[in-house]
């Protein structure tokens, strides 16, 4: 009966030792510790803020990386990022980050490494696909008529097409020409 008592002990300090072990940070307690230290760096005179709208991550291979998605007010004004993120040695990397801002004459852009993330914003609520080259595309609603698309590709340049609701399709130029020139006459 002793010897059961110890050894149920034992078991039990075990199970306590391994539950105390601190556990790896999730990718949303790294990417908010991150965001906490932009939000330092402006300082208490500027009101920043962000809010994180959107994360996935992968498991490719022995390979671990995330997308996130957030808003955020700064000097620029209110602005939606989509960043791309790595897991290396257990340790989170920040890689590449591309930025939009609603109604720009920027229709969308993309990443300049591997791998390519093609991204931009939409308002147009007869839109209901995106392709990045044969690249099919998220679209995330981020708040009322204003969505955000992502596309991965292994492809860089590719063509980016929106389709609307009623099966028509149109090339997206990356620069909306039109908009550029009556921004530049305010």
């Amino acid at each position: 009966m002793k010897k059961r008592m110890i050894g149920m002990t034992i078991l039990c300090l075990l199970f306590l030792i391994g539950c105390s072990k601190s556990k790896e940070p999730t990718f949303e307690d790294f990417f908010h510790a991150e965001m906490e230290k932009t939000k330092e760096e402006y300082g208490k005179e500027f009101n920043y803020s962000y809010s994180l709208v959107y994360t996935n991550v992968h498991k490719l291979n022995q390979h671990q990386d995330s997308i996130a998605i957030f808003t955020e007010h700064n000097p620029n004004g209110d602005q939606i990022f989509i960043a791309y993120f790595e897991k290396e040695n257990g340790k989170w990397e920040w890689k590449q980050t591309r930025g939009a801002e609603w109604d720009s004459a920027v229709q969308w852009s993309s990443m300049s490494e591997e791998p390519y993330i093609y991204s931009g914003t939409l308002t147009d609520d007869s839109i209901t696909n995106v392709f990045a080259g044969d690249e099919p595309a998220e679209i995330i609603e981020v708040e009322e008529g204003k969505r955000f698309w992502y596309a991965i590709s292994d492809v860089q340049n590719v063509k980016v097409k929106a389709v609307k609701e009623d099966g028509s399709e149109e090339n997206v130029k990356e620069i909306d020409e039109e908009l550029m020139k009556n921004e530049g006459k305010k």
